[in-house]
């Protein structure tokens, strides 16, 4: 089921959770910013379609929506996607050149309503400027996150997202060892590339979170976090490249799952 919840006076949040089982529960989130060209940053989950509209109905008009900013083109951001932009020809996509083209394998972007942006660029959506950038941690290269400078929102895509056993509507409801521990738990599956990252230039990366101050910062797959959190979230981050690798379940351990859910080993 999808909620909604409003992160900001100009932001909704349109959330589920995901189980991973014996792991716990991913959030997958987007987000509605209600500028003077309303934005809509990512398109829920393929399998949601249906509900994510219904959710994103009940905190704007569909029709009313100018922009999607699609940070990235993995099945839980893509969903509604073209649903969107055949009931809206207003709508235009914020990507990369790279997304085109990964779209361009399954379904293609209409070209004439594509807006092509790089990290460091900015857009204009009326009331507010949106700068791209490219997050610290990622698991798809067209990744491609965003600022707005009138809200002080940082959207980091999977940047930031953490496995937990409970999913609060606000990240400072969880304890300093609950964030942590999913943080570092989520990016080890998410981005295992950190663990032969140099550390340097990641840390400066981490360090440009860090200077830009944000006031709100939104993650696909964490509850919203005041920018009060900021240096939790940071510090989490710093730990991955020395955290022991994911290795997920054997064909063993799913055996063993399976009897378990069955009553019965598998023959």
């Amino acid at each position: 089921m999808i909620t909604t919840y409003e992160a900001a006076p100009d932001i909704d949040v349109l959330t589920s959770s995901f189980p991973v089982p014996g792991f716990g529960l991913i959030p997958i989130n987007a987000f509605v910013l209600h500028a003077a060209e309303p934005v809509l940053i990512d398109t829920g989950a393929v399998v949601e379609s249906d509900d994510f509209m219904t959710a994103l109905q009940s905190v704007i008009d569909p029709a009313d929506l100018r922009w999607i900013w699609l940070t990235h083109t993995d099945f839980d951001h893509i969903g509604s996607l073209h649903r969107l932009l055949g009931e809206n020809p207003q709508i235009r996509v914020i990507t990369t050149f790279l997304g085109v083209g990964i779209m361009g394998l399954s379904a293609p972007l209409p070209m004439d309503r594509v807006h092509l942006v790089n990290p460091g660029q900015t857009i204009s959506v009326g009331d507010r400027s949106l700068t791209a950038m490219r997050p610290p941690t990622f698991d798809n290269p067209i990744t491609t996150g965003l600022y707005d400078d009138r809200s002080g929102a940082l959207f980091s895509a999977d940047c930031f997202g953490a496995l937990l056993a409970e999913v609060p509507q606000s990240a400072e409801d969880l304890s300093d060892d609950e964030l942590h521990q999913g943080q570092v738990f989520w990016a080890t599956v998410d981005s295992p590339w950190l663990h032969t990252v140099d550390p340097t230039p990641f840390a400066a990366s981490l360090d440009e979170i860090r200077q830009l101050r944000p006031d709100l910062v939104l993650s696909s797959h964490l509850p919203a976090a005041s920018g009060g959190s900021l240096e939790r979230l940071l510090r989490s981050l710093e730990t991955v490249p020395a955290a022991a690798p994911f290795v997920g379940p054997d064909q063993v351990a799913l055996e063993q799952m399976l009897a378990g859910m069955t009553g019965s080993a598998p023959h």
